[in-house]
């Protein structure tokens, strides 16, 4: 008789315990089956690591355990995910942000980005910052499809997107974006607040934001587009052999290469298979593959790096080459140097800027491209380097690299310190080396507050002596080293002029300085080095004409106190036209005169940029210093030196603040 489906026969039996490890093993056998089928690479372990807290994680491994042939047809996407801790300025780095995204030049006519919404096309950034007071944290994401090109506008893409997460997390999303079409792939920044729809930290699990939401991304823009063809992902690969950047042909050899990074070239299909050949002989050409016979090839050790490393040189190059193209600057591709934080040495790069970008959009580094005098194109990472008073395009400037150690005067400090029992103050500084002068003092107290806002135990007392503790240098040491890391680099400001405008102008130029030095740049007769020598000898005729010099045996002799003189003029000529402006008479700064008053703003004059300062009855102009920023529409008071001043600002609780 036949057996019928639903017949049923028990085997009766002894009891047994469900806790034993014949389920376990049955149940690691299925994952494995399902890691197979998927192509992942292990199964996960029951481990807890955190991967899973938060909202959408259980999305998240979903969509990341989809299968293999449906992800090799689907478009693709890359998004990248930094999450901020706004800390007490993160309301200034989160609007610093939001400006930078709506800067010029990101839209496809060459205009400024304009940040939308779920809901309108233009969003004010200024409200969603207000909104984000109080935050824990905030999310950016850089969302980039590799066919972003064809979409006539992100929005739509990105709304939808936006409302899955929203589905995925279960909560309501505050957002705001801005779409750039100035880079070979359109992207769109968006930037999302740290709070769910109840006012809650929002939390978001970390397998959605690795693998969640790039999936999602890639599902909408498949069904926009549709998958991708055979022709498409043929037509991809072979543009990707020649490739000096880090493929996925790559990503393919290195997954199927054993432990001694050995792979075939060899695939059972004949396309793939041409490919694989095809990217492995460029491989040996870059030094990164050898071919060790019968079919096999060795990987190089750090393949992967290197290509990534190719790449973003590649990309490098290429925007130097656009950046001085718009502006009209034709440089070989031979002359262009391009350095990681810093310069290569420590001999600073002097030149014109000539553009000011992000290199990390996450982590809002910036870079400047420097035409040097030195006949070469820089391309420098500066960090945040000039993150409060950005670098214009035109300025010439100087760029070295910053150390992280301690400096002389750090040493200096520890040593009377240590010579008095952990104290020190200016009047003992004075009696270690009574030939000290007053300013040289007063640097080494600015370098104490300093030192202070950056986290040194070190104290100052009501009557202006210091404490410092037995490890200062190793605490300047570690405050360095983290600075570094932010700031890697110091920008000197040489002029805010263009060259061309400093040949003939009543002020004491950089042009001046450079005839003056006993240190002057070299300069090569190529790129910009030679636009400042034909500056050089222009303003060396325009000096004669001006009786400020004369030719003596065939060279310029110069006026002693020529740039006091030049200085001198360049403030009368200003502080006139800005006296109808203020309705106050201007009143030169004598050297050695204390100056008081209100500090109004500053002005950007040939001879450099200088301080407003208001006083009862009139007004002067003294060099600007950054800290004055802090100042505006304070009372301010120092003493003025030659070509500077020594300030001091405001009263703590310690005394004033000496700058």
């Amino acid at each position: 008789m036949m057996a019928r489906d639903d017949d049923f026969e028990p085997r009766l039996g002894r009891i047994r315990s469900t806790k034993g490890g014949r389920s376990a093993r049955y149940l690691q056998g299925v994952l494995r089956g399902v890691a197979r089928a998927t192509g992942s690479a292990k199964v996960r372990s029951s481990r807890f690591d955190g991967s899973r807290i938060g909202r959408g994680s259980g999305v998240g491994r979903v969509l990341h355990a989809r299968d293999r042939h449906a992800a090799f047809r689907a478009r693709r996407v890359i998004v990248q995910t930094r999450l901020i801790r706004l800390k007490a300025t993160g309301a200034n780095a989160a609007r610093l942000h939001l400006r930078y995204l709506e800067r010029d030049g990101v839209t496809r006519e060459g205009l400024p980005g304009e940040l939308y919404d779920a809901r309108q096309d233009r969003a004010e950034g200024r409200d969603f910052v207000q909104r984000s007071e109080g935050d824990r944290h905030q999310f950016r994401f850089i969302v980039s499809t590799e066919d972003g090109a064809a979409y006539d506008d992100l929005k739509p893409f990105v709304r939808r997107l936006m409302e899955q997460m929203e589905k995925d997390l279960g909560t309501q999303l505050d957002w705001v974006a801005v779409d750039h079409y100035n880079t070979a792939h359109p992207h769109t920044h968006i930037v999302l607040r740290g709070k769910d729809d109840k006012g809650d930290d929002l939390i978001i699990a970390r397998e959605y934001i690795a693998h969640g939401m790039r999936e999602r991304a890639a599902e909408i823009v498949s069904l926009d587009l549709g998958p991708r063809t055979d022709h498409e992902i043929q037509s991809r690969l072979q543009h990707e052999v020649e490739q000096e950047r880090f493929t996925s042909i790559d990503r393919e050899l290195l997954r199927d290469a054993n432990t001694d990074r050995l792979v075939q070239a060899a695939n059972r299909d004949a396309f793939r298979q041409s490919i694989r050949a095809g990217r492995l002989q460029k491989l040996k050409r870059l030094a990164l593959a050898e071919d060790v016979g019968s079919g096999l090839w060795r990987l190089e050790e750090g393949m992967e790096p290197t290509l990534r490393a190719m790449g973003e040189r590649g990309d490098i190059i290429k925007m130097i080459h656009r950046e001085l193209a718009r502006n009209g600057v034709e440089r070989s591709a031979a002359n262009y140097a391009i350095h990681g934080d810093a310069t290569a040495d420590q001999t600073p790069i002097v030149g014109r800027v000539v553009a000011r970008g992000l290199a990390d959009e996450l982590e809002d580094r910036y870079y400047l491209i420097v035409d040097g005098v030195d006949g070469r194109s820089h391309y420098v990472e500066i960090g945040q380097a000039d993150v409060n008073e950005p670098t214009r395009e035109g300025t010439i400037v100087a760029v070295s690299p910053r150390g992280n150690d301690a400096r002389q005067v750090d040493r200096i400090i520890a040593d009377i310190a240590k010579r008095h029992e952990g104290r020190y103050s200016a009047d003992l500084h004075h009696e270690t080396d009574p030939k000290a002068s007053a300013p040289y003092i007063e640097t080494h107290i600015r370098r104490l507050e300093d030192l202070r806002r950056g986290g040194a135990k070190v104290e100052r007392h009501g009557d202006g002596s210091w404490t410092v503790p037995s490890d200062y240098l190793q605490q300047v040491k570690q405050i360095e080293v983290r600075r570094v890391q932010q700031i890697p680099v110091a920008i000197e400001t040489l002029a805010r002029s263009p060259i061309a405008g400093q040949t003939k102008v009543q002020g004491a130029t950089w042009l001046d300085r450079e005839l003056l030095s006993e240190n002057v740049t070299s300069l090569r007769d190529s790129g910009f080095g030679r636009e400042v020598r034909d500056a050089l000898q222009q303003r060396r005729q325009w000096l004669v004409e001006q009786d400020l010099a004369h030719i003596e045996h065939d060279r310029v002799v110069y006026r002693a106190g020529l740039l006091t003189e030049l200085r001198r003029r360049d403030l009368a000529r200003a502080g006139a036209a800005l006296a109808g402006e203020i309705g106050a008479p201007y009143a030169e700064a004598k050297t050695g005169s204390r100056i008081e008053g209100i500090y109004r703003r500053s002005v950007d004059l040939a001879s450099g940029r200088f301080a407003v300062i208001e006083k009862s009855r009139e007004f002067t102009l003294v060099p600007w210093r950054p800290v004055l920023e802090r100042n505006i529409g304070k009372p301010v008071s120092g003493i003025m030196r030659e070509g500077a001043i020594s300030w001091t600002l405001g009263r703590q609780r310690s005394g004033p603040s000496v700058t």
